[in-house]
């Protein structure tokens, strides 16, 4: 078979650039390169044409910091042209080196002063043996200031001193030094004042510069406050909408919300993100929380989808193993602009089932009453399953959604648009050391507009067996472009 491409090729001096528009037999190596072979296994035999646009003036950002490399190039089928096009399989890349942005043994918090940190240390408010990073997500201003590195540590019980996080720049003596996120004083009461923060568990930025923080209300198992979310101007560190989730959607000293997923109508240039919904997981009480952002209102879905499977509650990583019997974890969203029904996919940590259900049904809150557990049933699809647990998820705007497996211990690739069997799903990455268990996974762009793919991974199978060894790495946070992580190019 036959394909046609056209290249966005990076002007590198002493490489040989393929002329505009040529096709070739993928059974070739592809510009005489065999480290870029695209074997005819790698292509869906449904694809008849993809095109290159040949322009070196208009090429790819591979400024200072970038590997120069002939294949440094932009593998896309033209989506605009037909948005039903299946894309190229995914090539697997075992054991490929992410671009480790932040490692360390332990965090290393820092406090206003000394005496508050021996304080912190002396009644339990600081334990730095009972510490687990959970999320990140990353912030990139458009006028090349830094990128700020936001990261999450849940308050599962006293330890942390603070629960949500800006990475320093500057290494600790252990590897990664936090500073408390807006700032100490939101997090010192420890869920005494409920104008702060208890414990957050993830947070994700929307297209409008904002953070909106989960803050599941507890220390511990106890909720000395409601759950809430908080959103933040991150630009000018101003909180700038609050709700407190009422009792009718979560469970007292019982639910633990753990992950947002938003859905923006209205993003920039032309919108301001009001039109937003939020997606929570309750984990521990087995529903989907969905919140309004325009209407200020919250419902609770709770049915068999939404549930663990006790089959799956034994995690097992990198050969050690811990009980957990979680709900709903993982959320991705269709993107706009791929002319199919919009979904939320779903799934449980504990559980091997991939479910989705359409946002237009998700959205009505009409359709949902406290105890129902069979309201619009119908419309919740089981997609698949994959016989192994899976941890969080991301969604690529050409429709790939991500995945962190823990077997094998990596990033796992899937077309939305393929049924969702072994054959379709592919390892994208995949290193027994540095991903066991990933608890963040972002999709997110740089100061130059290129999106990444960043990741947390916290060996939490240690952290949940009591096997946490702080002379070891034990947290990375990683990234590798999004084109080079689907393509399997270097990072």
């Amino acid at each position: 078979m036959w394909l046609c491409f056209s290249l966005i090729l990076s002007p590198t001096s002493g490489y040989e650039y393929l002329p505009p528009h040529v096709s070739f037999d993928p059974a070739e190596n592809f510009h005489n390169s065999s480290e870029y072979h695209l074997s005819p296994q790698l292509v869906q035999t449904k694809v008849s044409v993809y095109k290159y646009d040949y322009n070196p003036e208009n090429e790819l950002d591979f400024s200072a910091g970038h590997r120069k490399n002939p294949a440094h190039i932009l593998l896309k089928p033209l989506l605009s042209d037909n948005l039903d096009l299946p894309l190229i399989k995914l090539p697997t890349s075992k054991n490929r080196p992410m671009e480790i942005v932040f490692e360390g043994n332990a965090l290393e918090f820092d406090f206003p002063s000394e005496e508050e940190k021996q304080a912190a240390l002396k009644d339990g408010r600081y334990k730095p043996n009972n510490i687990l990073p959970i999320d990140v997500d990353v912030y990139s201003p458009s006028d090349g200031s830094r990128t700020q590195v936001f990261m999450t540590i849940p308050r599962f019980d006293r330890g942390p001193p603070y629960s949500l996080a800006r990475v320093r720049n500057e290494p600790g003596q252990s590897g990664i030094k936090l500073e408390a996120y807006p700032d100490y004083s939101w997090h010192s009461s420890y869920g005494a004042n409920c104008k702060g923060l208890a414990s957050v568990y993830r947070v994700m930025i929307d297209p409008c510069n904002r953070m909106w923080i989960l803050d599941s209300g507890e220390i511990g198992r106890n909720h000395t406050c409601s759950p809430q979310i908080v959103v933040f101007d991150i630009p000018s560190h101003r909180e700038v909408h609050r709700y407190e989730l009422p009792r009718k959607v979560y469970v007292k000293d019982y639910s633990r919300l753990v992950t947002i997923v938003l859905d923006v109508a209205d993003p920039p240039p032309h919108g301001r993100c009001e039109k937003t919904f939020a997606y929570l997981a309750d984990a521990t009480s087995f529903a989907l929380v969905v919140y309004d952002h325009q209407k200020r209102d919250s419902w609770r879905i709770e049915n068999r989808f939404t549930y663990p499977n006790p089959h799956f509650s034994k995690h097992t990583v990198a050969g050690e193993s811990f009980e957990l019997l979680d709900g709903v974890f993982g959320m991705s969203v269709t993107p706009h602009g791929l002319n199919m029904q919009r979904m939320l996919y779903f799934h449980s940590l504990s559980n091997d089932l991939l479910a989705a259900v359409p946002l237009d049904v998700l959205n009505n809150g009409s359709y949902f009453r406290i105890g129902d557990i069979s309201a619009r049933l119908k419309d919740f699809h089981a997609v698949g399953q994959r016989g192994v647990q899976c941890t969080v998820s991301a969604m690529t705007p050409h429709g790939y959604l991500l995945c962190g497996f823990l077997n094998p211990i990596g990033i796992v690739g899937w077309d939305i648009r393929k049924p969702y069997t072994a054959e379709n799903r592919i390892t994208l990455a995949e290193n027994h050391k540095t991903l066991q268990f990933i608890g963040g996974l972002k999709i997110a762009p740089n100061a130059e507009g290129k999106l990444e793919v960043w990741m947390l991974s916290n060996r939490a199978q240690k952290f949940f067996s009591g096997t946490n060894n702080l002379k070891e790495i034990n947290y990375r946070v990683q990234k590798c472009g999004l084109n080079e992580l689907l393509l399997g190019l270097p990072c």
